[in-house]
């Protein structure tokens, strides 16, 4: 079980970003159901950006049986931060990677054999039993063992020592094609049947599982996180921030770099403290909510670490403003990935660490 409970951020932040772990709750509830096995919450890059600590130990808290994580350093902060789960490393263990994996009991990814004899030997040298998921290539053809070979490397590598507990391949088309998704599957029942049913097999990602179902265990960060829209799921992240000043313009006035806003006259402006070196993606941040919830056009081209808006009238410093929201409206991460050609998770993992976190039950 984790350890320790969810730190809030204090109040006097100018600008935040707020994490709404019951609507992660909801969204964790609405993948179980849709399931037939186990599901893996996918924490890599800080939990695309959501925060890997915080939920890490909310999802254990909600019976949640393992976590996964891409890098050792990922899982690392999850064992410094007190959290006792099962880690899985999602990707390709390198030989190099070892004996760390082992002194943090992580439990890694085998793609190739050195990397199944590097974690042999150094378990035998630290006196540990080493454990590890097999990854199979099915058709993405990025990392695992040829699905064709997979007997084989599952003879070789428990031949080791090493205890084998899972077995896994990954989506390259879901969403896209969905006859070289049935393709894949496929082939990994092809390697279900040949290994037999001894152990876990987890197979689906976000869109494997909301479009064309489940057929084994699912790995989830899209739609744990919210960011597929259509299917009841809910955003579960947003930004506020407090504006640091206010004016009213004249008319002629030029606003921000290159003077690209011009006044009429008379129009309302709040200078908002964040900018590109929060993660919001410059040239397509159009609007943000008001206090009154009303869309509020951006003026001029964002900064750094400012945002300047147009207001219908004047507002008071204390006055909370939503820069992004959590909805699939405009103001929300699909508008701004789909204003810079990208993936909403793209924005996400970008969000800036010197925003401050709130975790909200």
């Amino acid at each position: 079980m984790p350890a320790g409970p969810i730190e809030p951020v204090e109040m006097e932040e100018r600008a935040w970003i707020e994490v709404d772990l019951s609507a992660l709750e909801t969204n964790l509830d609405f993948i179980r159901n849709r399931a037939r096995g186990e599901v893996i919450p996918v924490l890599k890059a800080d939990a695309y950006g959501h925060g890997a600590l915080p939920l890490a130990r909310f999802l254990f808290q909600r019976g949640v049986r393992r976590v996964a994580v891409a890098t050792l350093a990922e899982g690392r902060a999850l064992r410094e931060g007190g959290v006792e789960g099962e880690v899985l490393l999602l990707g390709s263990l390198h030989p190099l990677e070892a004996e760390e994996a082992l002194r943090w009991g992580l439990t890694p990814t085998l793609s190739t054999l050195e990397a199944a004899r590097a974690l042999a030997e150094r378990a035998r040298a630290l006196g540990l039993l080493p454990r590890a998921h097999l990854k199979v290539d099915t058709g993405m053809n990025r990392v695992g063992f040829p699905w064709e070979e997979a007997a084989m490397a599952l003879k070789a590598v428990e031949a080791l020592g090493v205890r084998v507990e899972g077995v896994y391949t990954h989506l390259a088309t879901a969403g896209e094609d969905a006859a070289f998704v049935e393709t894949q599957r496929r082939r990994f029942q092809e390697v279900r049947r040949a290994l037999g049913e001894g152990y876990f097999y987890h197979l689906e990602n976000s869109l494997g599982l909301l479009l064309h179902g489940a057929t084994a265990g699912v790995r989830v960060g899209l739609a744990l996180y919210g960011l597929v829209p259509g299917f009841g799921l809910r955003p579960i992240l947003r930004i506020l921030a407090r504006p640091t000043l206010v004016k009213r313009l004249k008319a002629g006035d030029r606003v921000g770099y290159g003077g690209v806003y011009v006044a009429r006259g008379g129009e309302w402006l709040a200078t908002l403290p964040v900018g590109y070196a929060d993660g919001l993606p410059w040239g397509a941040v159009r609007f943000v909510k008001g206090p009154d919830g009303r869309l509020l056009e951006v003026a001029g081209r964002i900064s750094m670490d400012q945002t300047t808006v147009l207001l219908p009238g004047p507002v008071g410093l204390e006055a909370v403003f939503e820069v992004l929201s959590a909805d699939f409206g405009p103001t929300g991460l699909l508008a701004w990935a789909e204003a810079r050609g990208t993936l909403p998770y793209e924005v996400a993992v970008h969000l800036s660490r010197r925003l401050p976190r709130r975790y909200l039950e």
